[in-house]
C-alpha cells in the first residue's frame, strides 16, 4: 500500500540549493554556490578552550538535559552580546535559544501561520523561509526589493491591502539579495508596524559581517525610538555565520505570549538545543575572543568580496548588474543580455557547470513573479585565486 504523506507537503518542494550540491562531485569544480562560512575562518582554538573549560566547570550541566529555554550563561552572554550591538533592554529571560535560527522561523511558523494566513517576504528571500512558511499553509506575499533592501513604501501598500500574520525580513545583507535597508527605511518599517499593528519578524544571521563602516542598527535596537514597535518585533540571531554553524546555536528575541508559545513548541520537537554546545558557546563568549574573530573574518571577506566584484566588472561587463556588497556573505547579480548574452539565470547555471563553476539561479529566492535573469554567487569559501578563475570561466560560459 502506498503511503499517505500529509497533505501539506504538497505545497513544498526540496531545496533547488541541496539538489545543486550534488553536481559538485565533478573534479574541479569551483563553487559559488555554498552559503556557508570558509571553515578556515573557525576559531578552533578558541573553540577547543572553550569547551574544556565548559567541562571543567560544571561538567554536570554542560552534559545533562537542560531548561528548553536554554542554558542559563549562554542566555546571559547573549543579551550582553545583543547589548554591545546596540539593543541594550535585552534581559535573559527575553529570548530563547534556538538549534540555529532556522529553528526560530521553524518556530515562528508553528505558533504563527494557520492554513491561509497571509505573510509578506522580499522578494528575493531566504529560501528555506519559503519553504518553511509553505510547509504551515501561508500565502507568501512578494515585496520588492532594491540595492538598499525592501522598497517600504511598497510594503506599506502590501501591509495595508493584504492585513499579512506577519512580515519577514532580512534587512541587514540579506540572503540572497546581500541589500543592507537604510537606517530611514528601518525607521518607517517600525512606524508601519505600529501603524497597522503588524508583526514584524528581523532575521539577522549575516549582521555582523559587514566591511568598513557598521551597518545601521538592527530593527530591535531601533524599536526603543519608536513607541510600541518593540511588542511588534521578533529578532532571530545566530553564530552560524560568525562563529561555527556546527554549534547550531541561535536564539530569538519576542513578545513574551509568543516567546512562550515557541518555547512550548520547542519542547515537542527536541526538548532543547544541545546543552554541551550552548555551554561551549557560553565560555566562547564568556572569554571576549568573539571581536578578535569577527576582526579577522569581516578583512577576509571583504576582500573576496572586492576581488570578486571586480572580476565581475572585467570579465563580465555590461552582461551582468549587481551592487558591490557592504558584508555578508553573498553577490547578487542580473544578467541584462547585452551583446546578445545569455539573460536566463537556469540556462546560464547548466552552462557554467559545463564550464567548471557552480552558483545558485536566483528563481527559487522569489515566492512569487520569479525574476529568471537573478543569480547569487558566495565569495565566502573560495580564496581570490579561485574567485579569479571562477568569473573567468563564467565568462566563457556567457
Amino acid at each position: 500500500m502506498p503511503l499517505q504523506f500529509a497533505d501539506r507537503l504538497n505545497n513544498v518542494e526540496t531545496s533547488a540549493i541541496r539538489e545543486l550540491f550534488k553536481l559538485l562531485g565533478k573534479p574541479g569544480i569551483i563553487s559559488f554556490a555554498g552559503g556557508f562560512p570558509d571553515s578556515a575562518m573557525f576559531d578552533v582554538d578558541g573553540i577547543r578552550e572553550a569547551s574544556n573549560a565548559a567541562l571543567a566547570q560544571d561538567p554536570g550541566a554542560a552534559l545533562q538535559y537542560g531548561a528548553t529555554e536554554g542554558f542559563g550563561p549562554l542566555r546571559e552572554q547573549l543579551a550582553h552580546f545583543m547589548a554591545q550591538k546596540g539593543a541594550k533592554d535585552v534581559a535573559a529571560d527575553q529570548l530563547i535559544v534556538t538549534t540555529g535560527s532556522q529553528q526560530a522561523l521553524d518556530l515562528i511558523g508553528k505558533t504563527m501561520i494557520s492554513p491561509g494566513d497571509k505573510v509578506i517576504v522580499e522578494g528575493p528571500t531566504f529560501l528555506a523561509t519559503i519553504q518553511c512558511f509553505r510547509l504551515y499553509g501561508a500565502e507568501l506575499i512578494s515585496a520588492p526589493v532594491d540595492g538598499h533592501g525592501v522598497k517600504t513604501d511598497e510594503l506599506e501598500k502590501l501591509i495595508a491591502e493584504h492585513k499579512p500574520k506577519f512580515v519577514y525580513l532580512i534587512p541587514t545583507f540579506g540572503n540572497p539579495s546581500g541589500a543592507l535597508l537604510s537606517a530611514e527605511r528601518r525607521q518607517q518599517v517600525l512606524e508601519m508596524a505600529v501603524k497597522h499593528q503588524t508583526l514584524i519578524v528581523e532575521d539577522d544571521p549575516y549582521g555582523d559581517l559587514y566591511f568598513g563602516e557598521a551597518p545601521p542598527p538592527s530593527l530591535l535596537a531601533m524599536s526603543a525610538s519608536v513607541p510600541g514597535s518593540r511588542e511588534l518585533l521578533v529578532h532571530c540571531g545566530s553564530l552560524s555565520k560568525v562563529l561555527s554553524p556546527g554549534l547550531r546555536v541561535g536564539w530569538m528575541i519576542a513578545p513574551a505570549e509568543l516567546l512562550a508559545r515557541a518555547t512550548m513548541c520547542k519542547q515537542f520537537s527536541d526538548a532543547h538545543t544541545s546543552t554541551f554546545a550552548q555551554a561551549t558557546a557560553a565560555q566562547y563568549l564568556k572569554a571576549g575572543r568573539m571581536p578578535a574573530t569577527l576582526d579577522k573574518v569581516r578583512s577576509v571577506y571583504a576582500q573576496r568580496a572586492q576581488t570578486m566584484g571586480d572580476a565581475l566588472r572585467r570579465e563580465l561587463g555590461d552582461a551582468v548588474d549587481f551592487v558591490q556588497p557592504q558584508g555578508g556573505l553573498f553577490v547578487w547579480a542580473r544578467l541584462t543580455g547585452a551583446g546578445g548574452k545569455v539573460a536566463d539565470g537556469n540556462a546560464f547555471a547548466k552552462r557554467a557547470i559545463d564550464n567548471g563553476v557552480a552558483f545558485v539561479p536566483g528563481t527559487p529566492f522569489f515566492c512569487a513573479n520569479p525574476d529568471h535573469a537573478t543569480f547569487r554567487l558566495s565569495f565566502a569559501t573560495v580564496g581570490e585565486d579561485k574567485i579569479l578563475d571562477g568569473v573567468a570561466r563564467l565568462a566563457k560560459a556567457l
